[in-house]
């Protein structure tokens, strides 16, 4: 697989999750910073995007409108305060990927969410 970059959005296989986890095929934006870890490191950090408002806190997810650059076809969420370390094989790449003023709103949320802010 070709290195996964920061802000890209991804697919990611999680069809064998835990209950309560989820368990399907979704989109995910990958916000690790690449330069931290070996290009042979066996996982990546990504957050889940979700079509469900619902799902979104306020405060700890990102609001994601459609973009060609995004390929998202309806309004989105980023949620920040489900970041998640997932293997690199359960992950396919796009040529989709958020802003990066997106990403440093959504790494913002997660420092926000763990308790560091």
């Amino acid at each position: 697989m070709s290195a996964l970059r920061a802000g890209q959005i991804v697919l990611v296989d999680w069809r064998d999750g835990m209950p309560r986890e989820s368990n399907r095929l979704r989109p995910a934006i990958v916000i690790e910073d690449e330069r931290l870890f070996d290009p042979d490191y066996p996982n990546v950090i990504v957050v889940p995007l979700s079509g469900d408002a619902r799902v979104a806190s306020p405060s700890l997810a990102l609001a994601i409108e459609p973009t060609p650059e995004n390929g998202c076809t309806a309004r989105c969420y980023a949620l920040s305060c489900n970041v998640a370390t997932t293997s690199v094989r359960r992950v396919r790449a796009t040529a989709a990927c958020v802003e990066p003023g997106q990403l440093a709103e959504i790494r913002r949320q997660i420092v926000l969410a763990i308790g560091m802010n």
